[in-house]
């Protein structure tokens, strides 16, 4: 048994709950590994009210550190760029205290960014997931890649995703498929239960639609359409909150004038377990979360995918997508919507037919951090291979 001051310590960041959902597979293989110390840092939208979800981080696993970010109500740009130096600063911070051997990131958020930098910048291993994929989001598809050329260890979910990365001029030895830590527990999963679907008010589709950075009456206007599109078929609704993003008020005027149920917050195993249930429901899940393309993919429910936030994602046959760019009135765009649903509600998905992985991407990584060991003055600097 490796002894405790022989172990690499790897710190894993969480910035928000979608992101702890994919990044709790790494934590627990990672604290299984007897060559690896885990230690948790959350960040960022994790700390912000009503839903605190840092709190759902600290019944699974200890925290090494709290960094607040972002401040509540502040959603602009701006006040995006401000959260991100104060993240960086916080990062640094926790990092000279704890000293990891590896700093461990997931996809393109500003936390996401903010420990990498902190942790380049700062002469310490960073290993990135979902690296090299597209998706637009608010700035999303600048700060993955950003978050690539800072990164050591590139850890991408698919064969195209790693393809990628080597064409930005990482070297291929450093690139290492492991499949989306997402579809990791998927299979142990259980249909939500009836008493608990009943609760949430028996949906038949589960609306959760994030800002992609618009003004605020732009992002209501697609939220309304949307509303509107599923209150013509007369479908029954649980509506989740939006990302803490540029626009998200906008949302939530939707949400609230649209009168369905709503959650601000669903742990990850409920949500998985609503999602199964729809499947055996003829449900669906509608908007522009990357669970649509990824985690529906893989237990074969359909989605509605609206708007250029998921833009450039590889998709599995589960998907349909609603581009409104061009739809100048709220009727044109509801009609859009509504035709994506029927064409949705046709659908019978291969939940085999995806890219994502087999399910076993948190043992994979572990397994490469404990590899690669404790990473020298030769391995941090990098070099483009162009």
């Amino acid at each position: 048994m490796t002894g405790d001051n022989e172990r690499l310590c790897v710190a894993v960041c969480t910035g928000s709950r979608a992101e702890f959902g994919l990044l709790e597979p790494i934590m627990w293989a990672v604290d299984a590994h007897e060559a690896l110390t885990l230690r948790v840092i959350v960040a960022g939208a994790h700390l912000l009210p009503p839903a605190q979800t840092w709190r759902d981080v600290e019944t699974t696993f200890p925290l090494a550190a709290q960094i607040p970010m972002q401040r509540a109500g502040a959603t602009s740009r701006l006040e995006d760029a401000a959260a991100l130096g104060r993240g960086v600063a916080g990062f640094a911070r926790t990092f000279e205290e704890i000293q990891p051997d590896w700093v461990v990131v997931l996809g393109d958020r500003i936390e996401a960014l903010a420990a990498a930098c902190a942790a380049s910048v700062g002469g310490l291993a960073v290993a990135h997931l979902h690296g090299g994929d597209r998706a637009e989001g608010v700035a999303d598809e600048a700060m993955r890649h950003a978050i690539t050329k800072l990164a050591h260890l590139h850890l991408p979910a698919t064969e195209q995703s790693a393809q990628r990365i080597c064409q930005m001029g990482e070297e291929a030895s450093r690139v290492h498929v492991v499949g989306s830590p997402a579809i990791d527990a998927l299979a142990g999963v259980e249909p939500l239960g009836d008493d608990a679907w009943r609760d949430m008010g028996s949906p038949d589709t589960v609306f959760l639609m994030h800002p992609v950075g618009r003004e605020r009456e732009e992002e209501q206007r697609d939220a309304d359409a949307a509303f509107d599109a599923l209150a013509s078929i007369g479908l029954r609704i649980i509506a989740l909150h939006p990302n803490n993003d540029p626009g998200r008020e906008g949302v939530m005027d939707a949400i609230a004038s649209a009168g369905v149920n709503t959650l601000a917050h669903l742990q990850r195993s409920t949500f998985l377990a609503l999602l199964k249930r729809l499947t055996t429901t003829q449900g669906f899940i509608l908007g522009n979360s990357s669970a649509g393309l990824i985690e529906c993919a893989a237990i074969g429910l359909p989605a509605v995918d609206i708007g250029p936030r998921q833009s450039g994602r590889e998709r599995a046959g589960n998907v349909v997508h609603v581009d409104l760019a061009c739809e100048q009135n709220g009727e044109a765009r509801k009609q859009a919507i509504v035709q994506a649903i029927t064409a949705a509600r046709e659908l019978h998905p291969d939940a085999s037919a995806h890219p994502f992985g087999d399910g076993c991407t948190g043992p994979r990584v572990a397994a490469l951090l404990a590899q690669a060991g404790k990473p020298d003055w030769r391995f941090l600097r990098k070099q483009n291979t162009y």
